[in-house]
């Protein structure tokens, strides 16, 4: 049961949400990056280290790469200091539900997704969870 619910602005909960789409853009380009920004002849621990690690010969990211992980890192930097920052946050200050605010807002797809399922389910155009 919800005790209280949480109204943020729409540039609020736009500028969250491009923090995801930000984040999930950086993890998916580190993902697919050479495991060393710069050339590596690679290494290989030595036998019967506690934690095996071999990491082949790189030739580095690209200069390209390199600015497009940094335009990624500082655009994810400014969105979270304008979330944090934001004036709205002093409305749930004042209540004592600062924290709360900011896990609901982090959560904003979770609740829209589950309230527009629910919309669709009963509206007779989705499907139904029950059993």
């Amino acid at each position: 049961m919800v005790d209280f619910v949480f109204s943020f602005p729409a540039e609020l909960r736009a500028a969250q949400r491009e923090l995801h789409q930000v984040r999930a853009d950086l993890r998916s380009l580190l993902q697919e990056l050479p495991w060393s920004v710069e050339a590596h002849d690679g290494y290989t621990r030595p036998e019967g280290h506690w934690y095996p690690v071999q990491h082949p010969p790189t030739s580095g990211w690209t200069e390209e790469q390199q600015q497009a992980v940094t335009a990624l890192r500082e655009r994810e930097r400014d969105l979270a200091a304008d979330i944090v920052c934001h004036p709205h946050r002093a409305a749930y200050a004042s209540m004592g539900r600062t924290v709360a605010a900011r896990s609901a807002l982090k959560h904003i797809d979770d609740e829209d997704s589950a309230a527009s399922s629910e919309e669709r389910a009963d509206s007779g155009h989705g499907f139904s969870t029950a059993a």
